[in-house]
């Protein structure tokens, strides 16, 4: 899997702000991105369907990484 397909989540250690690598990209940066979980899967993306939050940087990841006659 190519290191630009490793999804970020934000990570509070006291009232400093860190990014670390998430276990999958989250449903909402899926559907934002114009992927379903089948398609994403196929490419290799991880996909984590407990994470809730949506972040604007995987977002941007996904596009760059799938092309756009791939998206539905």
């Amino acid at each position: 899997m190519n290191s630009k397909a490793i999804p970020l989540a934000k990570r509070r250690k006291g009232i400093s702000l860190f990014w670390r690598g998430a276990r999958g990209f989250s449903l909402s940066e899926l559907k934002e991105a114009g992927l379903t979980i089948e398609k994403a899967r196929r490419l290799g993306l991880r996909v984590d369907p407990r994470r809730r939050s949506k972040h604007g940087e995987n977002v941007k990841k996904l596009r760059e990484l799938v092309p756009l006659d791939l998206r539905p």
